[in-house]
């Protein structure tokens, strides 16, 4: 992947800044897109317009050299870390390393994110490095425009995502319904179907798929009706049960995210009312994606078609607790949250950013009903990268 940064080094020239300096592992989306490299540890990317430059620890420089999209990399042991902690302590002694090591490459003043550590960047400073921390959301503004190479990540791991939903549905399908009225649970083999068995569906899938994640949606009923709820315990027949699966390759560590609902039994009159008017709002929105269309506009369509049938959003209400309570959507790459937004505030879309569009209604008197699917803006318009099935009685 050979990003455009343009706008960066567009950012630096006009803030006179000399480059722009990330300190963090690669589990920060902003160093391991600047670096191009994947480590557990923290380690220092410098960007400037000329170059991208590492300064590793001796266990990460052959890898680095190797794995890393960095023109150079540098040790720690270069600069004789190892006396000058010894002599100063290990933070002082990075902090000595680090300013002269940008001093090596003519770097007095630095841009950083904005979440950059405060310790280094105080002693930073006491070594006369100048740091200020960005303030235009220059970087993540690049990262949301995917190249066609992120662009199949996410591709691929939608694919993934798709079979945990796949094999979440057919737990569900294959499920019984046991008990008697007002105890009815579902139950497969004669054991009560849970949200955490459904959970751990989902996630052996996905491991067998090279993704992973660390928490997933399985919510039946009033749990449903919070939007963030993971749910918890059986799963029972005639409510809504709301499946949002956000997995992460373990190779290429780009996201998918999706979100289905489904009955298994039968769905009371309001919730395929519901289930309709939602699986309209997300047609209509994906509709209106393309170059230009601002998110705030997609919102509002949205909008519309809740408030159209007489529901409250926070539009009309922003107060209110039921009906549709959240934003319409996201951005998706190494980060499973991040621009553009598809929200009132939401900037104009462009060619390369991935959303996804994720109407819901929520009443604990009624539950949840959301669904969800993820859509690269093109230069033509949209492409949906989600092709698994809308339905809501199983």
């Amino acid at each position: 992947m050979d990003p455009d940064l343009s706008p960066l080094d567009d950012y630096l020239d006009e803030a006179g800044l000399d480059g722009y300096l990330v300190d963090a592992d690669s589990s920060d989306s902003t160093q391991r897109y600047l670096s191009g490299f994947d480590a557990p540890d923290p380690f220092v990317t410098l960007y400037t317009p000329e170059t991208t430059a590492l300064l590793v620890s001796a266990l990460e420089y052959g890898r680095a050299n190797r794995q890393s999209r960095a023109d150079e990399v540098s040790r720690l042991a270069d600069y004789d870390y190892r006396s000058l902690a010894g002599e100063h302590g290990p933070k002082a002694a990075k902090a000595r390393v680090v300013a002269a090591w940008l001093d090596d490459r003519g770097v007095d003043d630095v841009a950083t994110p904005e979440r950059f550590p405060l310790g280094p960047a105080d002693r930073l400073r006491e070594r006369d490095v100048s740091v200020a921390h960005e303030t235009e959301d220059v970087v993540t503004e690049v990262r949301a425009r995917k190249t066609d190479e992120e662009i199949e990540h996410i591709r691929a791991a939608q694919r993934a995502n798709e079979a945990a939903m796949d094999a979440a549905a057919d737990l569900l399908r294959d499920a019984e319904i046991s008990g008697q009225d007002g105890k009815r649970v579902l139950a497969v083999d004669g054991d009560a179907l849970t949200s955490e068995r459904v959970r751990e569906e989902i996630e052996v899938t996905l491991l067998r798929h090279g993704c992973a994640l660390d928490e997933t949606i399985v919510a039946c009923g009033a749990d449903a009706a919070d939007p963030h709820d993971r749910g918890s315990g059986p799963l029972r027949p005639d409510e809504p049960i709301i499946v949002d699966i956000f997995p992460r390759s373990k190779e290429t560590k780009y996201h998918a995210d999706m979100t289905r609902t489904f009955v298994k039994g039968e769905p009371t009159d309001t919730l395929r009312e519901w289930f309709d008017l939602t699986h309209e709002a997300l047609a209509a929105a994906r509709d209106a994606i393309e170059p230009g269309v601002t998110g705030a506009a997609v919102h509002d369509i949205v909008c519309d078609v809740y408030e159209d049938a007489g529901l409250p959003t926070l539009r009309s209400d922003p107060k209110s607790e039921t009906g549709f309570i959240h934003s319409t959507g996201h951005g998706v790459g190494l980060d499973v949250h991040e621009l553009p937004r598809l929200s009132p505030d939401g900037d104009e879309l462009r060619p390369g950013h991935v959303v996804t569009v994720e109407p819901g209604l929520y009443d604990p008197e009624v539950g949840g009903v959301r669904i969800e699917d993820l859509v690269v803006v093109t230069e033509g318009g949209s492409e949906n990268l989600t092709r698994q099935p809308i339905e809501l009685q199983i």
